[in-house]
């Protein structure tokens, strides 16, 4: 660099391109940007190039296609973030960190042409769905424990059923970065040697915007292609994304999903209890004919197998007494109590008597 007679300095053209570029990269490491698409085009497979533009501008944008993470097209408004930098060429452009569509007319037209995308590729596919189990014992879940979706979730599940096994992955469920997170959290649950029965998604409702990181591509893949069948529950029941169409099986709500995971308890109990009332009346009226028939074919004989009958009839009300000892209220009514929770030092437990239910906290615990 050489100085004229004025003290103003006279670059080459590559050292006022590196300056230049030192010079905004300090003022401006990086920017975000909203506008629109326009001349949008893919070389090789692998490289995007388009131009953000708005009424008064245009400039040049550069990516890879790796990170595209949903479908871009002329015409979209999208926001994005990226590292502005003077080219070799003189050329001014930006390179692109992230893009997202914005807006909810970009949103869907976004979803819209990856949904037909998957869909082609089967990922949508009835065959491919798996069904859960029944009632599991180890559950994982991913979603933000600081949301009203997840608390909803937790309780549930404890009222209905209680005594899981839940391991969480705490996650962001909207941003940049909450994809990215939900898909390490799938990746290590299905990385476990003690695989969860169920992998189940959560996160209440919100808008377009908050709800469009369910739609990412990749995420929606790691969802598919998980080991260990998924459940998920997004936004509220009219909310649809990728997330919910690949998952094993779709819930309308967090509370949804904590319904059709574990089944309820009472009503369990209610249904047991009425078939064994149904089946006992039928029993003793097949023995009473039975004694009947007996009486009227063998006639003079029939006192000894009446006394059979008899010891059958008494057998059976012991046996009916013993299967109405197995109603926990009545276990409960005798001083007993339930306890639910893990019996560890310093852990909460719940304790159910036949009128109250507390919380306790366990000082101690050693062998009997």
């Amino acid at each position: 660099m050489e100085k004229q007679q004025n003290n103003q300095p006279v670059f080459g053209v590559s050292d006022f391109i590196a300056i230049f570029n030192q010079t905004i990269e300090y003022a401006y490491p990086s920017v975000t940007i909203e506008g629109e698409v326009a001349s949008f085009k893919v070389n090789q497979g692998k490289y995007v190039f388009f131009d953000i533009k708005d009424a008064g501008g245009s400039i040049g944008c550069f990516m890879s296609v790796y990170q595209l993470r949903m479908p871009i097209e002329d015409g979209m408004k999208v926001i994005i973030t990226a590292v502005p930098k003077l080219t070799a060429w003189g050329k001014f452009s930006l390179t692109i960190k992230t893009i997202r569509p914005m807006g909810e007319g970009a949103i869907k037209k976004s979803f819209e042409l990856l949904k037909a995308k998957l869909d082609q590729e089967g990922l949508f596919s009835p065959e491919r769905k798996r069904a859960l189990p029944a009632i599991p014992k180890y559950v994982a879940v991913i979603s933000s424990t600081q949301a009203a979706g997840y608390a909803d979730f937790i309780k549930i599940i404890n009222d209905r059923w209680g005594g899981l096994r839940v391991d969480v992955g705490h996650v962001q469920v909207q941003g940049e970065s909450a994809a990215d997170q939900i898909i390490q959290s799938i990746n290590y649950f299905n990385s476990k040697e003690d695989l969860p029965e169920v992998i189940v998604i959560i996160r209440g409702g919100g808008s377009a915007d908050d709800l469009a990181v369910f739609s990412d591509e990749r995420l929606a893949r790691a969802i598919a292609s998980s080991r260990v069948p998924t459940l998920v529950g997004v936004g509220h029941e009219t909310d649809e994304s990728l997330a919910d169409l690949v998952a094993d099986v779709r819930a309308a709500t967090p509370s949804n999903a904590a319904q059709i995971l574990v089944p309820d308890k009472k009503e369990i109990i209610r249904s047991v209890r009425s078939q064994v009332e149904s089946l006992l009346p039928r029993v003793t009226s097949a023995i009473n004919q039975y004694q009947q028939n007996v009486k009227s074919l063998v006639g003079g004989a029939a006192e000894k197998m009446e006394a059979a009958v008899n010891d059958q009839i008494r057998d059976l009300k012991y046996l009916q007494n013993i299967v109405a000892q197995l109603d926990p209220n009545l276990v409960l009514a005798r001083g007993y109590a339930l306890l639910r929770g893990k019996t560890t030092v310093g852990s909460i437990i719940e304790v159910e008597t036949n009128k109250i239910i507390m919380k306790a906290e366990v000082k101690d615990v050693h062998d009997k």
